[in-house]
């Protein structure tokens, strides 16, 4: 199934944000992010990942985190002296070096951006400088200490920006440049422009498909940080350019590629989704991309996970068989199919018990009737026999008095 999926273009063009992405084939055709071993030690690497979707050991803290950025973000920043405190937190601080050309130049959310950006460690060395950044403001193509702190700038501004860890690269650091994990960083950041986003429907086929496959990229990078729900905002962004209707020719190899395009971001979501134990989303997903291609082994093995996990054993058992008959040397669906099937046995076996104990031992009860049977039968026939001889005893006893 593994298919490499090579990364276009120089160190920069890898991701949308300049991050770039460490390994030269991260997925499975874009999908399988279980490969990355130090994520997923137990998944052979050539094999559909077998999910751990109740296993989203960050996925509450990423989810919240998300949620209280989003919203830190639209409050007041807190200016202590020099210094704006964007977030309130102390994690994210802005200074200004070089004013800019007034409020009114501040890039909206949706527009495209080009920055200068200098990455340094907090003992001053740098160890990333890149000229001529450009990415979407507030689709999550860098990470937040940009994302955020570029929406309350001015155009020519330059400034000076302090950013926790949980802000830049968190816990796993990057490995190139070389950035440790939980590293705060200082960034030195210039906004040079800041335009309207060009209109999907008059894009040519070609920029629509790199301009999505870059978003499904990043949405590859927050899902190796763990950031699923970063991750899953930047697979829907993807999916909405390719579903965009277009008003420019479209040739039938590039509406396939399109189509090859929104099946890598539906499955790569239904990952992120089962790792927030998103199941209704995650099984939605899933259903999607089987309704594009009914073959496809990822799908089918994320869907019997899903219904698996929702309690529908059986159904979950069809779906993995169906999966196996496409694939049946594969040891992953192998393995998750023997665990349904014994789960199964097992549930079977305790409900017949249960049963089994409610109506009682149907064997047991049915010798209690028949001794009960046998017994009144036996009341009853002393109890003629003796009425018989009390009448013959009175009736002997008339004719003898008779007699006399």
């Amino acid at each position: 199934m593994a298919d490499s999926n090579d990364v276009n273009g120089d160190n920069r063009e890898a991701v949308l944000s300049g991050t770039k992405v460490e390994r030269a084939s991260l997925l499975d055709s874009g999908e399988d992010f279980e490969m990355l071993k130090d994520m997923e030690d137990d998944v052979d690497e050539d094999l559909p990942p077998l999910e751990d979707a109740g296993g989203g050991q960050k996925k509450n803290r990423i989810a919240e985190d998300a949620a209280k950025s989003d919203a830190n973000a639209d409050q007041t920043p807190t200016q202590t002296e020099e210094w704006l405190d964007v977030l309130g937190n102390g994690q994210l601080k802005k200074k200004v070096l070089e004013p800019g050309a007034g409020p009114d130049s501040r890039p909206q959310r949706g527009q495209n951006v080009t920055i200068h950006l200098k990455t340094s460690l907090t003992d001053g060395t740098v160890v990333d400088e890149q000229t001529d950044l450009s990415f979407t403001l507030g689709d999550g193509d860098v990470i937040q200490a940009v994302d955020l702190t570029v929406q309350l700038m001015e155009t020519n501004e330059k400034a000076l920006v302090e950013a926790g860890a949980k802000y830049a690269y968190g816990a796993l650091g990057r490995s190139s440049p070389a950035i440790p994990p939980n590293a705060d960083l200082t960034l030195e950041v210039q906004l040079l422009s800041a335009a309207d986003a060009p209109d999907q429907e008059l894009m040519p086929p070609s920029e629509r498909i790199n301009l999505a496959n870059k978003k499904r990229e990043r949405g590859n990078v927050h899902y190796q940080h763990s950031d699923y729900a970063f991750a899953v905002n930047s697979y829907g962004i993807a999916l909405q350019i390719t579903e965009a209707s277009s008003r420019v020719d479209i040739s039938q190899q590039e509406e396939e590629e399109l189509l090859d395009m929104k099946v890598k971001c539906l499955n790569n979501m239904a990952a992120a989704q089962l790792k927030l134990d998103h199941y209704d989303a995650a099984l939605r997903s899933c259903v999607s991309v089987l309704a594009h291609q009914p073959d496809n082994v990822k799908a089918l093995f994320r869907k019997g996970k899903v219904l698996a996990l929702q309690g529908e054993t059986a159904e979950a058992i069809r779906t993995l068989k169906s999966a196996l008959k496409l694939e049946p040397s594969n040891k992953t669906i192998h393995a998750e199919l023997s665990k349904l099937v014994k789960k199964h046995s097992e549930q079977k076996g305790a409900e017949q018990a249960m049963y089994k104990k409610m109506l009682g031992n149907p064997t047991n009860a049915s010798v209690q009737k028949h001794r009960a049977k046998s017994s009144w039968g036996l009341s009853w026939k002393w109890l003629f026999g003796a009425t018989a001889v009390a009448i013959g005893g009175v009736a002997l006893s008339v004719v003898i008095a008779a007699r006399n």
